[in-house]
């Protein structure tokens, strides 16, 4: 599993550079960046951090993805989990921020 930093997406507010475990987010030009997308561990904590859909997460093949890619962005108290496939079809999973960690 890797991510992929869109450089035209990222607000470089660097959430992503405080989560990532392995340290491996850098800032550059105020901006986020990976310098190997193959060195990512797939936690996805960084996914979830960015609320501006910057960074994408390939989903592996043991989940379904084959080539699929997830981004997360924030529109007020709802998380839209975006799942895109590789033939272009789009799903959208809404979350309440507000209930998220309710249960």
């Amino acid at each position: 599993m890797s991510i992929r930093i869109s450089k035209e997406a990222c607000v470089g507010c660097l959430a992503c550079t405080r989560v990532c475990p392995g340290s491996l987010i850098k800032e550059k030009d105020g901006k986020a960046f990976i310098k190997y997308d193959r060195d990512c561990w797939g936690c996805a904590s960084c996914v979830k951090e960015c609320g501006f859909g910057a960074i994408d997460f390939y989903l592996g093949a043991d989940m379904g993805g084959n080539g699929t890619v997830m981004n997360v962005s924030e529109h007020g108290d709802l998380l839209l989990w975006k799942v895109t496939r590789p033939d272009g079809t789009v799903r959208i999973i809404e979350v309440n921020g507000k209930n998220s960690n309710k249960y």
